[in-house]
């Protein structure tokens, strides 16, 4: 199974949620994305269910000269959410990961800035909150996202995404009250593979997003 884009993907996965809806019902929904390429996805969904469409911002921590190896995560001004046992396994300490924390902030504070224009977080107490992304690979983001929402003490809080590594998904059972995908293929190796095009988006393709172009 594979999608043509993130808006097929963002319309089928609001076709589970609608359902959902019908069943058992989501009160008060709120859409949350993970930026970039979540925020495609999640604005089909926030235009099926009628929903409010905002940005949850989160980075992740790269290993020290191998960036693109996630060992954790940030989502607003919480501590870094990380995985222990890879810091184990790396030889790595929060101290020396202090650097990376710091320049991943940064950019999540700057594109806070560009990304809301002014306005403040939604409120999400007493609310059904639906976190969505394009995919789910090591759930190291998807994890601080979900942290992040239920501190804030959500009536209901729902991951959503297209496709998911199976192992990723079972480890985020635990951190949200439901954990939607629509495809948890064993042969998973990247997000991309799932789609036919799967192109990089840009703060300028979010804010169209946002102001629902």
């Amino acid at each position: 199974m594979r999608f043509h884009d993130r808006r097929q993907a963002g319309r089928e996965l609001a076709g589970r949620l609608t359902a959902l809806r019908e069943r058992s019902g989501l009160p008060d929904p709120v859409v949350l994305a993970l930026p970039r390429g979540g925020v495609t996805v999640a604005a089909e969904i926030a235009r099926a269910l009628g929903a409010p469409l905002d940005v949850l911002l989160v980075r992740k921590i790269g290993a020290p000269r191998h960036e693109e190896f996630g060992v954790g995560a940030i989502a607003g001004d919480d501590p870094p959410c990380y995985d222990e046992l890879t810091l184990k396994r790396l030889g790595l300490s929060e101290a020396r990961l202090a650097p990376v924390v710091a320049r991943e902030r940064n950019e999540l504070h700057r594109r806070e800035l560009r990304y809301r224009e002014g306005r403040p977080p939604p409120a999400l107490a007493g609310r059904t909150v639906i976190v969505v992304d394009d995919g789910l690979a090591t759930g190291g983001t998807a994890r601080a996202a979900l942290r992040h929402v239920r501190r804030q003490a959500p009536a209901r809080l729902i991951l959503a995404v297209p496709v998911g590594a199976p192992e990723s998904l079972a480890a985020l059972r635990g951190e949200a009250d439901d954990v939607l995908c629509l495809h948890a293929p064993y042969s998973f190796s990247s997000v991309g593979q799932w789609y036919e095009e799967f192109g990089q988006l840009t703060d300028d393709d979010v804010l169209d997003a946002l102001h629902g172009k």
